[in-house]
C-alpha cells in the first residue's frame, strides 16, 4: 500500500500542475539555455553591473594599520606643522595695520563714537537732503609698523544688522535683477511688502535692495609725515564686486538704453520718436564726474521707481543695479557684525600719514541699536587682520602634540603587544 502522508521518510508529493502551455515552457527553456551557453545575458533582463574592476569593487586599495607608532607619529607631525604655522599667521595678522573710526554708535554695551558731527539719529538721508552736508574723519597711520602697502582696503562696518534672517535673505527677485520686467507670484511674495506701494512698482523689489547702505564716503586727501600732499592716490570704487556677479546676476531692465550727448546744451530729454512719444524717460540729462552728459530711457518709468531714484546719492541712472556698491551689498553677511568693501587705494601710504575722509551720513543705525564705522587696512594672503586663524592653528597643533606625547609616554612606559591573545575574551559556554 502506498502512503500519501508527508511525514513518512519514503513518501513523495504529487507535482503541481502548470498553467503554462507546454510549447511556451519549451520555448523559454530553449532561449535561456542558448543565452547561458553562449555566455550572454540580455541587458534588458538584468541589473548586474558591468564586469569591470570599478563596478565590481575589485579596485586595489591600501588601508593603513593604525598601530601606536603610526598614531603617535601622526599626532606629533600635526603638532610640528600646525604650531609654527599658527605662530606665523598670528604674527602676520598682528603686523597688519588697521585704522578704525566709529562715526555713529547706539550700541548699548558697545564702544561709543570716536568722532562727533556724523550723527543723524532716526532721520534717513538727512545729510543728502540738507544740501549734501558731510562730516569729516581723520586717521593717522602709526609710525611703528611701517608703510601701508597696497592695496589698502577701505571698508564700512555695521553692527547689529542681521542680514542672515531668512525673511530678509530671501527678499529679492533674481529675474528682476537680471533685467526681467515680468514677475511671477512666488517672486512677488518674496518681495512683499516692498514690491508695489500705492500703485508704484519698486524695482528692484525686496528688503535687501531697499535697505542699501547709502552713506557716501569720499577720500579728500592723504598728507605724508613730512606735511606734503601725496598725489595720485585716489580711492578706487570699481572692481570691488565679484566679476561673476556683474556678468551673470545683474543687468539693467529690458528696454533700457542710454546715449552720450555731443554737448550738454544739445542733450534734450524731451525729444519725440517717430510715433510722437517721448524717446527718453529722463527729466534732465545726467552729468557724470567728467562733465559728460547722457540721456537715458527706462521702460514704464511713470509707474516704476528704479534704484537710481531710491538712492540718487549712490547709484547713477546709467549704472542702476550694476552699480558695484549695490552688488556688494546684495551679498548678504552671515553675522550681525560685518564689513563690506567700499573702495581701495593703489598707492603705498607712508607711516605717519594722515588720511582725511568726508562722509555724507544717510544710513540710520539708531533703530538697530548698532554702529557704523570706517575701516582702513592692508591685507595679506589670508585676508585682513584676524588673529583667530592663527590662534586656531595653535590650539589644534597643541592638542595634537599633547596627545602625541601622552601616547608616546604610554607606549614607552607600558607597551602593549599588538594582537596579544591575552586580551581576548571568549563567551562562557
Amino acid at each position: 500500500m502506498t502512503s500519501t502522508e508527508g511525514n513518512g521518510g519514503g513518501s513523495s508529493a504529487a507535482p503541481a500542475e502548470s498553467n503554462v502551455p507546454d510549447s511556451q515552457n519549451t520555448s523559454d527553456s530553449a532561449t535561456t539555455g542558448n543565452d547561458q551557453s553562449n555566455g550572454y545575458e540580455n541587458p534588458s533582463n538584468t541589473r548586474r553591473p558591468a564586469n569591470v574592476a570599478l563596478k565590481q569593487q575589485r579596485m586595489k586599495s591600501w588601508q593603513p594599520l593604525l598601530d601606536p607608532k603610526w598614531v603617535i607619529a601622526t599626532y606629533l607631525l600635526i603638532g610640528i606643522i600646525f604650531i609654527p604655522t599658527g605662530i606665523a599667521l598670528h604674527k602676520k595678522s598682528k603686523d597688519l595695520i588697521e585704522l578704525k573710526t566709529i562715526y555713529e554708535s547706539y550700541t548699548k554695551a558697545g564702544p561709543p563714537a570716536d568722532v562727533i558731527g556724523c550723527e543723524i539719529g532716526n532721520s534717513p538721508n538727512q545729510m543728502y537732503l540738507n544740501n549734501e552736508q558731510t562730516c569729516q574723519i581723520q586717521m593717522q597711520v602709526p609710525f611703528d609698523k611701517g608703510d601701508m602697502q597696497p592695496p589698502v582696503m577701505v571698508h564700512y562696518e555695521l553692527a547689529n544688522f542681521h542680514q542672515n534672517y531668512l525673511s530678509y535673505f530671501n527678499s529679492f527677485d533674481q529675474y528682476q535683477l537680471f533685467g526681467s520686467m515680468k514677475q511671477d507670484a512666488v517672486s512677488a511674495g518674496d518681495c512683499n511688502p516692498l514690491n508695489i506701494i500705492d500703485g508704484t512698482t519698486i524695482n528692484p523689489c525686496g528688503l535687501i535692495a531697499n535697505t542699501l547702505f547709502n552713506d557716501v564716503i569720499t577720500l579728500v586727501s592723504i598728507v605724508g609725515p613730512d606735511g606734503e600732499l601725496i598725489q595720485n592716490a585716489p580711492m578706487v570704487e570699481t572692481g570691488i564686486a565679484w566679476s561673476s556677479d556683474l556678468e551673470w546676476k545683474y543687468r539693467q531692465p529690458d528696454g533700457f538704453r542710454s546715449e552720450q550727448c555731443a554737448s550738454c546744451d544739445q542733450c534734450d530729454c524731451t525729444e519725440l520718436n517717430g510715433e510722437g512719444e517721448k524717446a527718453w524717460s529722463c527729466k534732465e540729462p545726467y552729468t557724470n564726474e567728467d562733465g559728460v552728459c547722457f540721456r537715458y530711457y527706462y521702460p514704464k518709468d511713470d509707474t516704476t521707481q528704479y534704484l537710481y531714484e531710491t538712492y540718487p546719492m549712490v547709484v547713477s541712472p546709467l549704472d542702476g543695479v550694476t552699480n558695484e556698491h549695490f552688488v556688494v551689498w546684495m551679498r548678504t553677511a552671515a553675522l550681525p557684525l560685518f564689513r563690506k568693501l567700499y573702495g581701495y587705494i593703489e598707492q603705498p601710504i607712508p607711516a605717519g600719514s594722515v588720511l582725511t575722509f568726508n562722509v555724507q551720513a544717510n544710513f540710520i543705525v539708531e533703530r538697530l541699536e548698532g554702529h557704523k564705522a570706517l575701516v582702513v587696512s592692508n591685507t595679506y594672503i589670508f585676508g585682513g587682520k584676524n588673529h583667530w586663524l592663527g590662534t586656531l592653528f595653535i590650539i589644534v597643533g597643541s592638542v595634537a602634540a599633547i596627545f602625541g606625547v601622552l601616547f608616546l609616554a604610554k607606549d614607552v612606559l607600558a607597551p602593549r603587544k599588538l594582537g596579544d591573545r591575552m586580551y581576548l575574551k571568549f563567551k562562557d559556554d
